[in-house]
């Protein structure tokens, strides 16, 4: 169907950061399949994985215990300081548990219509009600009517939560990404505050705070989770992206109260946690550790801001470059899709999100060398465009 502006280019192979097309032609990845492909393309250690686990068994059901899915389980709720686990396929099912979860807790109070705040220009998925959740009216358009249930508040505004908190006693959590991602790398402006105060408010009025890790998570921001910069810990915590390195695999976290909302038959998956999607996660998780790749991705990070800093200064129609760890955001001060396409001429793969900002999200383990190259193809990309 058509679905998808899609760029005239087929890639046949990939090894680390790069990608090769049906014509021979050699790309620098810096967007990595949209946070996804964490550990680049064809990691020796989740290609054994992946082809080990195939030869032992793909798929059986949740009928049955699944050993690697308790694997991963476990080292999940390790890593996050988290209880339990419910896995799925992707971001919008894990968003999906999360919101399900949510109302099933308000139920469990007496509320008869639970509400979710959630946040302007926030991006939660397509399914029904993860798009109603969604804060960007363009993914909501023609889709009418809407999942009830949700309250709006502009991102990085404590007041406002606030404000809704004394005036809407329906609202059982609040729903909210660390970074915004599809929304243009928007980072809270006082850093930690933000989710602070989150839960400080959450744990004044018996809410839930469920953060949606779908892009953060799994390293991309320096730390395994994005939370984790903060000193706070979630209710809820979706994750799907990076966590499998391409095998399709979501997550949706939980501990304390809400660890024990779902029963048996309150939800459900036929292919969520299968033995290969487990795997994959596993050896992911297990390669970001071996290789030290969280320290790298705050460290490459931070580097490659500076060097667009650098490189853009006194560029006029910049107006800022902003990232946290491997989510890195260029913003100018008009739309800029065209850069796609001019940079796929150039060997290049980026993102333009929120219309006018330049979206990089470069595997985890892109070298030093890489990143150089990264910034050496891309400024004079932005500073021809915008001298025209």
């Amino acid at each position: 169907m058509n679905t998808y502006g899609r760029l005239p280019v087929t890639f046949v192979k990939g090894e680390g950061v790069w990608l090769w097309d049906d014509q021979g032609n050699k790309y620098l990845d810096a967007l990595a399949g949209v946070a996804v492909n964490g550990l680049g393309h064809a990691h020796p250690g989740l290609v054994r994985a992946i082809s080990e686990q195939v030869g032992r068994l793909i798929h059986v059901s949740n009928i049955y215990r699944i050993a690697e899915q308790e694997r991963l389980a476990d080292r999940l709720c390790e890593i996050a300081g988290m209880d339990r686990v419910f896995l799925c396929n992707s971001g919008c099912e894990a968003n999906e548990a999360a919101i399900k979860l949510a109302r099933l807790y308000g139920h469990g109070k007496g509320i008869e219509s639970p509400a979710i705040i959630v946040m302007d220009k926030s991006f939660h998925g397509r399914t029904m009600a993860t798009l109603s959740a969604t804060g960007n009216r363009k993914v909501q358009a023609g889709f009418e009517p809407l999942v009830p249930g949700f309250v709006r508040v502009p991102f990085d505004d404590l007041d406002a939560v606030r404000h809704v908190a004394q005036h809407n006693p329906a609202v059982v959590a609040v729903l909210v990404e660390p970074v915004q991602g599809e929304g243009g790398i928007n980072i809270p402006k006082d850093g930690a505050a933000y989710l602070q105060g989150l839960r400080e408010i959450c744990d004044q009025n018996g809410w839930l705070l469920m953060l949606d890790e779908v892009q953060t998570g799994v390293a991309r921001t320096g730390t395994w989770f994005a939370f984790q910069h903060t000193g706070i810990q979630p209710d809820v915590m979706s994750l799907a992206k990076g966590l499998g390195s391409g095998v399709p695999i979501g997550a949706c976290l939980a501990r304390g109260i809400a660890a024990g909302v779902f029963t048996p038959g309150k939800h459900g998956s036929t292919f969520g946690g299968n033995p290969l999607a487990c795997a994959a996660a596993l050896a992911t998780l297990e390669a970001i550790e071996a290789e030290n790749l969280l320290a790298h991705a705050e460290q490459l990070g931070d580097w490659i801001r500076q060097a667009l800093l650098d490189a853009l200064e006194g560029v006029a129609g910049v107006v800022t470059v902003r990232n946290s760890g491997l989510m890195l955001g260029i913003e100018l001060d008009r739309p800029c899709a065209d850069l796609v396409k001019l940079a796929l001429a150039a060997g290049l793969l980026i993102n333009v999100t929120a219309e006018t900002v330049v979206r990089l999200l470069p595997p985890l383990v892109m070298r030093s060398d890489e990143a150089k190259q990264l910034v050496d193809r891309l400024a004079p990309l932005i500073k021809n465009f915008l001298s025209q």
